[in-house]
């Protein structure tokens, strides 16, 4: 059984972010995702960068046309392999394919809605088998327009309630649905009793989020054709909503094909990033006081394309949020974008640096996602292509000189996997905040990791996380460039497989492609460390000094190799 241990180290260091050259591969033959295609499907689908069978490596979900099975990418520790997971009986064009620990028992579902077959929800035993339960779960409907899906706990009992988005130009009778999650298995549909409007706005996705920072899940409707203005429906505490899309400013009339959510310019104020046709995108900029303003054309994020998914991602770890945009046009049509990565100056202003990869990213793209390929800190990206372009995967290559920390959480009186949770940093004072979602950008699931980049600073002053639930951990001084569990109310961060606990020697990643981070607590300084082999060769002595070492190991071949610190111990070593 792993433990866990409270750890506090008292380090504090001032430093600030190093200049990055930004800079990704598109990797997916490579790293064995052939044969992912979306096909000839109406307006593309989504995609999810999920680790769903919870071995600690992001996967990726495929949805798919007509006739064509949901494909399963399984990482293995830094490649890709397609499994069959026996969903033979879903063979509707899919728009979304999401998982969620809908029943809290610990393992993921699978969700998947299609604009022709509605939606279905299988339930996972456990070993990844998988079992249709719409029917019994109230989630059975006709033949149903169905869009996106999106999940939050709106009344704050613990379970993640589900809200599905409806685009249909012809028929209003098909319309948004707010399903309450039962705690039994079972979902109510709460649309009209909670205050959520039953016209057919055609909305494409719609994300649960907190936007006034009051601690409880507002939603937000992306609708496509400006005459459907978006809508936000503000959460009133007593499981109703209220309409406030005009009076915050977030009624923007567009073609509304996603909308993003993160705190660009980290002022702990969640904004919202709106992609649109070639009339230019929405940036909307939380102003704290319930009110937004479109900043998309002052901070260079305007685009002027046909734009589809968008994700926030901090490519470089320099601690602010750049932004990757897919576009529907090629490179045939060469007065739009293509594609735009916007990196952040730091500052909330955007530009689009020069020699970043890319340039080949000339796909007919719809959704992308945020996930870690390699497990090494550094966020990598995936994008669901039009015939014949299998995915994109933009695996990130940027030089390793900034630091990180990734965080999942997992929920003890709120819902199991943390949804709705704020999460704030502090590195020398400067202060970060993310916001766990489960379903946004177009149709798109991203990691259940929390990214965090620190720059060069090498000590973290605190992580802070505020639960659904009102309770808050905090975790002091934490080490860095490790991906950490937080459990609810435990104030105690799992470090890998390994234990964090004070006086521990943390190496990671771990499996290795040959660069190892090892944090070394202070009162073990100075210290040496040699390396042997499965056959106790020793192949390299090295003294450390400092709180945070790098070891290349990268000139020795795939193997077994052991650490031995001097007044430690022994730490085994992967290369693969």
């Amino acid at each position: 059984m792993k433990q866990y241990y409270l750890f506090v180290f008292l380090i504090f260091n001032s430093s600030s972010s190093l200049w990055t050259q930004i800079q990704f591969s598109e990797q997916s033959a490579l790293l064995g995702c052939e044969n992912s295609s979306y096909g000839v499907g109406t307006l593309g689908g989504g995609i999810s960068f999920f680790d769903f069978n919870a071995d600690g490596w992001d996967d990726i979900t495929v949805s798919s046309e007509f006739g064509e099975p949901i494909r399963f990418f399984q990482n293995n520790q830094g490649s890709f392999a397609q499994i069959n997971l026996n969903f033979s009986d879903q063979l509707a064009e899919t728009k979304t394919v999401q998982w969620v620990d809908f029943d809290n028992d610990g393992d993921y579902d699978l969700f998947s809605v299609s604009n022709t077959h509605a939606y279905r929800l299988y339930e996972n035993d456990g070993n990844m088998q998988f079992s249709d339960i719409s029917p019994a779960a109230g989630l059975a409907v006709p033949d149903y327009d169905a869009w996106g899906g999106s999940w939050g706990d709106y009344n704050n009992d613990g379970w993640l309630d589900l809200f599905i988005s409806s685009r249909d130009l012809n028929n209003s009778a098909i319309h948004n649905r707010l399903y309450r999650n039962n705690g039994d298995q079972t979902f109510t549909d709460v649309t009209v009793s909670v205050g959520i409007s039953t016209n057919d706005y055609t909305t494409f996705c719609s994300v649960f989020f907190d936007y006034n920072n009051d601690g409880l899940q507002d939603i937000y409707m992306a609708n496509d054709r400006p005459w459907n203005l978006n809508i936000l429906y503000e959460n009133n505490g007593d499981g109703t909503f209220t309409d406030v899309s005009a009076a915050s400013g977030a009624n923007v009339g567009v073609s509304a094909m996603s909308n993003t959510i993160g705190d660009y310019n980290r002022d702990g104020w969640l904004d919202i990033y709106i992609t649109n046709t070639p009339e230019g995108n929405v940036f909307l900029k939380n102003n704290g006081d319930g009110t937004f303003t479109d900043v998309a054309q002052t901070n260079g994020t305007f685009m002027e394309s046909y734009a589809w998914g968008a994700v926030f991602i901090d490519a470089e770890n320099d601690a602010d949020l750049d932004l990757y945009v897919s576009s529907l046009f090629t490179d045939a049509q060469s007065q739009y974008l293509t594609s735009a990565f916007y990196e952040n100056n730091g500052s909330g202003m955007y530009t689009i640096p020069t020699n970043a990869g890319f340039e080949n990213d000339v796909g007919r793209s719809y959704a992308n996602a945020m996930g870690d390929i390699t497990n090494d800190g550094y966020p990598d990206m995936c994008v669901l292509n039009f015939q014949p372009d299998d995915i994109y995967l933009w695996h990130n290559l940027s030089p390793q000189t900034n630091n990180w920390i990734k965080i999942k959480l997992q929920g003890d009186v709120s819902n199991r996997q943390g949804i709705g949770s704020w999460l704030e940093i502090s590195v020398n004072g400067q202060k970060q905040y993310n916001y766990t979602l489960c379903g946004e950008g177009y149709i798109a699931q991203n990691s259940g990791y929390e990214f965090f980049g620190i720059g060069s600073a090498t000590t973290i002053d605190y992580i802070k996380v505020t639960w659904l639930s009102g309770i808050v951990d905090i975790i002091n001084n934490p080490p860095i460039n490790i991906h950490g569990t937080l459990v609810e109310g435990s104030n105690v961060l799992a470090v890998g497989e390994e234990v964090a606990s004070e006086g521990t020697v943390i190496v990671f990643p771990n499996p290795t492609q040959g660069i190892l981070q090892v944090q070394i607590p202070r009162e073990l300084l100075p210290t040496s460390v040699r390396m042997t082999d499965a056959q106790g060769r020793i192949l390299f002595s090295e003294k450390l000094e400092s709180l945070s070492e790098v070891l290349d190991i990268s000139a020795y071949s795939k193997g077994v190799y052991y650490l031995i610190f001097e007044n430690y111990g022994v730490k085994k070593v992967l290369i693969h």
